[in-house]
């Protein structure tokens, strides 16, 4: 007889699970209000998700800035800037494949010292407003573009998974050069292995002085 080991309703989920509390259900808002957006002016740094419109795949992308770089306009939209990066464009190419309609993202905030987090889901649209590059202008250069975010759901997220981590937590946190290869002699593996490739590999020192030149 075949146990089944996968679950595929979300009956047998909740079964599991039981019912969603009350506090956790009402929490979800329909858009920023003072506490959301207080953690925005103090947060430096978001995982945006997206996907493309013609794909199963998912996309999950660090963004970072000065604490409040992501700029709230009003209760309903943010604007992202974005920054040079290796020209991917993961997320703007999932983004531009949902038209003018706008794709929908989830996006997770975070506070450096801050176990809470801070969650944003909505749609989003690539803008060359000039006026919301501006505002989004830092001191090294106004973006090419903006990820201009309609709010439809906001809520804090609680403080386990950061307690259980311990991300935080200055005691817990590894020598880089200790536990791992640099990032160009791990490129350099995975161009060997999977594509027969042979690249020098990049040094920690020399790749974080050309990341300086750029952020």
């Amino acid at each position: 007889m075949t146990h089944k080991t996968t679950i595929h309703t979300l009956s047998a989920l909740r079964a599991l699970y039981g019912p969603m509390g009350d506090r956790s259900a009402k929490k979800a808002l329909p858009q920023l209000d003072a506490h959301a957006s207080r953690f925005l002016a103090l947060s430096p740094f978001v995982v945006v998700s997206s996907g493309h419109a013609n794909s199963q795949e998912l996309d999950a992308s660090p963004r970072g800035g000065e604490p409040g770089f992501v700029k709230a306009l009003d209760a309903h939209t943010l604007l992202l800037p974005d920054a040079p990066g290796n020209n991917r464009l993961d997320t703007l190419e999932n983004i531009v494949s949902h038209g003018e309609r706008g794709a929908p993202v989830g996006l997770l905030f975070m506070v450096p010292g801050v176990d809470e987090t801070l969650r944003v889901n909505g749609r989003a649209l690539a803008s060359l407003s000039d006026s919301e590059r501006q505002l989004c202008r830092q001191s090294q250069r106004v973006p090419k573009l903006v990820i201009r975010i309609t709010v439809e759901s906001c809520y804090l997220h609680c403080a386990k998974a950061f307690m259980r981590s311990g991300l935080w937590d200055t005691t817990r946190q590894v020598d880089r050069t200790a536990a791992l290869p640099s990032l160009g002699e791990m490129l350099r593996d995975q161009l060997r292995e999977f594509h027969g490739a042979e690249v020098p590999a990049e040094t920690q020192a020399e790749m974080v002085e050309r990341y300086r030149k750029t952020l």
